[in-house]
């Protein structure tokens, strides 16, 4: 039971993260990558979710009504979910939220909605476009370094900002790009592939999904907090239905939920776009004499963007309800999420700010049997969905399950459709201002960023030291 304050009134809602936003984001995230399209992208629906939900106890009447359907739960559900998220620290994903204020708005109505936003929210005048810089690179881990101009105009500025970089338990092995298989177009393009070790932490299989068939998905771990999943469908079934397999295979996987493998054993032999499944004699020690095994050749890949999120599912909405506690009957906003995310050999590292203005057992005997192997390949764009772990149990013995607020929670994910050689170690980072003049049209900076007080340390030192806070943790 969470008791969570908006607007001076304490309201009490049950809240099981897990249970009550995975659902939500993942029909939200398929209208967000639905409005990018099949280009090479990543991005943030849960930050723009979060955003949108923050937004929601500044709603009312008709705008309130557009913007439940927008997040898919009731906006005062939506507001306690995204008060816990962003009030809860997580080992490895960073996440904050602030809102600004021009110094000279006093509306009424904005001082109570800013007052009955969640303590971890961050609030201040409008800062320098010096301090807005800071704030992207400290927040982000230094991924995302520098925002766009703020306009001399602008009144209110809310933002949320997620970030992460972690290492995977154990890496990737290197590949020939010809791995990829006959059919696959970065076969050529590519030196250099990741390949899953024979052996180890990471998960492979074959699986039956409801709308993008038979696919093969690839699940890398990092510690006990983070697991990234790679779902590829046959080429011609759309990204979208990609993404709904991708989120809830994803979540599935970090959460220890049933998915629908398939025995390879089903499978036909041969050579397919998304496989090769083998067959050859072995020493088994299963009972019917078959074993199964799976491997996996992917390519590495980053990408960085800066979606424009004007016309995005709910942001209409947001800046209206925005607008009318500003007072204002005329008014201009502008929405963005600036992302940026890269899967090497050695681990994933990503950060979006997303902002708007305004066990052991015995062995049994060993007998000849036959081993079937399947080589899963991700030759064709495909989905990643990155969820967040946080299972709190692991280090109490006899303990009952308790999962954190985090535990199940799509952070991000991406459509991977322009690899990079995974051989190549170059430092791909946000572009500076002066070097995004020069790049291609919406590979802009970003705009905003969040301070989290909630993800400082909890305690002072007996000398008064300041806390240090989440970003500064994981130096």
């Amino acid at each position: 039971m969470s008791a969570t304050t908006f607007g001076g009134a304490t309201t009490s809602i049950a809240v099981n993260i897990a249970d009550n936003i995975t659902a939500p984001v993942a029909r939200y995230a398929e209208r967000f990558h639905g409005g990018i399209g099949r280009e090479h992208h990543v991005g943030s629906p849960l930050g723009a979710w979060l955003l949108l939900a923050l937004c929601g106890p500044a709603s009312t009447g008709r705008l309130r009504e557009e913007l439940t359907a927008a997040l898919g739960v009731d906006v005062q559900m939506a507001a306690a979910l995204a008060a816990t998220l962003i009030g809860s620290r997580h080992p490895l994903v960073g996440a904050g939220a602030a809102v600004w204020t021009h110094p000279q708005t006093n509306a009424e109505a904005l001082a109570g909605w800013v007052a009955g936003l969640p303590a971890a929210v961050e609030r201040g005048d409008l800062p320098t476009q010096a301090q807005l810089d800071l704030w992207a690179k400290e927040h982000t881990l230094g991924l995302i370094a520098e925002l766009p101009p703020l306009e001399a105009r602008t009144m209110l500025v809310l933002a949320t900002v997620l970030a992460t970089r972690v290492s995977w338990d154990q890496p990737f092995d290197l590949a020939p790009a010809r791995d990829l298989g006959p059919t696959s177009p970065w076969a050529d393009r590519l030196s250099q592939v990741l390949r899953t070790p024979r052996a180890g932490a990471h998960v492979q299989f074959i699986a039956a999904t409801e709308r993008a068939g038979d696919v093969a998905v690839h699940a890398a771990r990092a510690g006990a907090s983070l697991v990234v999943t790679s779902v590829i469908a046959a080429p011609e079934v759309p990204p979208s239905d990609v993404f709904a397999a991708a989120y809830d295979l994803a979540t599935a996987i970090a959460c220890g939920g049933r998915v629908a493998r398939l025995s390879l054993f089903d499978l036909p032999l041969g050579d397919r776009p998304l496989w090769k499944l083998t067959e050859q004699p072995t020493t088994t020690t299963t009972a019917d004499g078959r074993e199964e095994r799976c491997t996996a050749v992917l390519p590495a890949w980053s990408a960085r963007n800066d979606h424009n999120l004007q016309n995005a599912v709910g942001f209409p909405t947001a800046a209206a309800a925005l607008a009318e506690i500003l007072g204002l009957r005329r008014y201009e906003y502008t929405a963005r999420q600036s992302v940026f995310a890269k899967y090497s050999r050695s681990g994933f590292e990503a950060a979006a700010i997303t902002r708007t203005l305004t066990a052991l057992c015995a062995q049994p005997p060993k007998r000849d049997g036959v081993l079937r192997v399947a080589e899963l390949r991700f030759g064709h764009p495909y989905a990643v969905v990155a969820v967040a772990t946080d299972d709190r149990s692991r280090a109490l013995i006899g303990a009952l399950q308790t999962n954190g607020p985090w535990h199940g929670v799509p952070v991000f994910s991406a459509w991977v459709a322009m690899p990079t050689d995974a051989g190549d170690t170059t430092d791909v980072g946000w572009p500076s201002r002066d070097e995004s003049k020069g790049g291609r049209a919406g590979e802009k900076p970003t705009r905003r960023l969040a301070d989290s007080p909630s993800a400082a340390a909890e305690t002072e030192s007996d000398s008064g030291a300041q806390p240090r806070r989440w970003w500064e943790l994981w130096k």
